[in-house]
C-alpha cells in the first residue's frame, strides 16, 4: 500500500459522512480498559478534513517515542481536542465499561465545538450526547480515532509515570498498571496502594 493509498483509507470513513453533509466529526477512542490501576482516559479529537499527519496510527501500533512526537503536532493541528478520565474509585463503583463511557463522554464535553457526529473505536456505546457511530478496530482505520488513541494513550502513560512517584515499588513507570507478573509480584509484598481498582483485585485476593 503507497503513502497516497494509506491516508486515503485513514479517512474513508469520514468522507463517507462529509458527502453527506456532516462536517465536524470526532474520533473518539480511550486507554487503560485493561490496567489493574489507575484511571480509564478517553480523548475526542476534530481534525480538519483530510489533514495528513505522517505516521499515524493506532497508538498500540507505535512506539512510546513516535506517540509522544505526535501528541503536540494532534493538538495543535486539531480543530478541536478533549481529554476525560474516569477514576478507579468509579471504575470500582460502576464498572470498567460504564466508566469508559463516562471517560468518553467527557472528553467530548470539553470539545470547544459541539460535534455532528463522534466516531468510537469499538462496537457498542451509550448516548453520550451526540449522534455516534462505532467502528471496530477503528484507532487503525479512521484519522479522527487514531488522533484520539494517541492523546488517550500519552495522557494516561503520564499519569502513570506521576503514580509511579507517588506509589513507588509497583513499577507503574514500566507496565502503566497493567497486570504483568513483575505487578503481580509487587502486589503480593505491597499489597494495593490507593489507585489499584479493588474489583479488578478479587480473584487474585480471593475476594476478600
Amino acid at each position: 500500500m503507497s503513502k497516497t493509498e494509506s491516508i486515503t483509507d485513514m479517512w474513508s470513513i469520514e468522507d463517507a459522512h462529509f458527502e453527506d453533509g456532516i462536517q465536524l466529526i470526532c474520533g473518539v477512542d480511550e486507554a487503560g480498559r485493561g490496567p489493574l490501576a489507575g484511571p480509564v482516559c478517553a480523548a475526542a479529537v476534530i481534525l480538519p478534513p483530510h489533514l495528513e499527519i505522517p505516521g499515524l496510527n493506532d497508538s498500540k501500533k507505535l512506539t512510546d517515542k513516535r506517540r509522544r512526537e505526535l501528541f503536540p503536532i494532534i493538538k495543535e493541528q486539531a480543530v478541536a481536542y478533549g481529554i476525560g478520565l474516569a477514576t478507579h474509585e468509579e471504575i470500582d463503583e460502576i464498572n470498567i465499561l460504564q466508566a469508559t463511557y463516562l471517560a468518553m463522554e467527557r472528553a467530548i464535553a470539553q470539545l470547544r465545538i459541539v460535534p455532528e457526529l463522534a466516531l468510537i473505536d469499538g462496537n457498542r456505546a451509550r448516548d453520550l450526547g451526540v449522534p455516534v457511530q462505532t467502528v471496530v478496530k477503528g484507532d487503525s482505520l479512521s484519522a479522527s480515532i487514531a488522533a484520539a488513541s494517541v492523546l488517550a494513550k500519552v495522557t494516561r502513560d503520564d499519569l502513570m509515570l506521576e503514580a509511579a512517584v507517588t506509589y513507588p515499588g509497583y513499577g507503574f513507570e514500566i507496565h502503566k498498571g497493567y497486570g504483568t507478573k513483575a505487578h503481580y509480584a509487587a502486589l503480593t509484598e505491597l499489597g494495593p496502594c490507593a489507585i489499584h481498582r479493588r474489583t479488578f483485585l478479587k480473584k487474585f485476593y480471593g475476594d476478600k
